[in-house]
């Protein structure tokens, strides 16, 4: 077994990290773990996290669909949040604003995580640009899923995630996460809440799915924690915070 040691701190980071009113950003990302997802775009240059990044080029690429699909914003700091959130509450008054944009401390585009996607047909809309659910972009969204991208605020659910349906704004989660929510149909929120039901001294989440098989458990961690985990040895794995009270552990196991 590989001896694995984490404190509180891991709470606040990876692909699973919960951002809303109720839970604001801890660590925000820094500029070495961003890249630019496009060398054209409305918005020169849009970053994500490295992984994201990679995923989305791997979807677009094989979609063929580079010109088709314009990422519209991504990454987001602080400052940009801020800028965006006060220019939408002049120009479109506090109603709006509080449907579309995310409170700056709050937002998932902080995270690198996020991004806004659009059907590239000409004038597009920086707040909400137009991506729908047929054509290339609902082939999009068939294969986002087995990338770990997910929809994040479906419609329906306003008052889970406090955010209007935006279908032009996915949030990288991971696979196997995505595939599992969308099985589930399952926020963010929830999907924090579902997980705790799989503890690390209890039942496992286990999950198969295209020849791949995850065991997935979840441990409670405080701030001023210092966790150790065994993780067998040769078996890939990730953690993740759900920024609210713990980590998620996934192990992938051969079939």
């Amino acid at each position: 077994m590989k001896p694995l040691e984490l404190n509180g701190d891991a709470v606040g980071k990876g692909n699973l990290i919960l951002v809303n009113p109720s839970h604001p950003i801890r660590n925000e990302i820094t500029k070495e773990r961003l890249v630019p997802v496009s060398k054209e775009t409305i918005q020169t240059p849009v970053f994500l996290e490295k992984q994201s990044a990679r995923m989305l080029s791997e979807i677009i690429s094989i979609l063929n669909s580079g010109d088709r699909i314009t990422p519209v914003s991504g990454f987001r700091s602080l400052t940009e949040q801020i800028e965006i959130y006060n220019t939408s509450l002049a120009e479109n008054g506090e109603a709006f604003t509080k449907k579309y944009v995310a409170i700056p401390g709050c937002s998932e585009h902080q995270t690198g995580l996020a991004i806004d996607l659009a059907e590239n047909s000409g004038n597009i809309d920086f707040i909400c640009p137009d991506f729908p659910y047929t054509g290339i972009c609902g082939d999009f969204r068939k294969l986002a899923l087995r990338y770990g991208f997910i929809e994040r605020y479906p419609e329906g659910r306003e008052e889970i995630t406090k955010i209007s349906h935006e279908p032009w704004h996915f949030r990288y989660v991971g696979y196997p996460h995505s595939v599992i929510m969308n099985e589930n149909d399952l926020t963010l929120e929830e999907y924090a809440d579902f997980l705790k039901g799989f503890p690390e001294d209890g039942k496992h989440l286990c999950f198969s799915y295209e020849n791949n098989q995850f065991e997935i458990y979840y441990l409670p961690v405080a701030a001023e924690d210092i966790i150790h985990i065994a993780v067998p040895e040769g078996i890939p794995y990730q953690v993740s915070g759900n920024n609210k009270d713990g980590i998620v552990m996934t192990l992938w196991r051969a079939q």
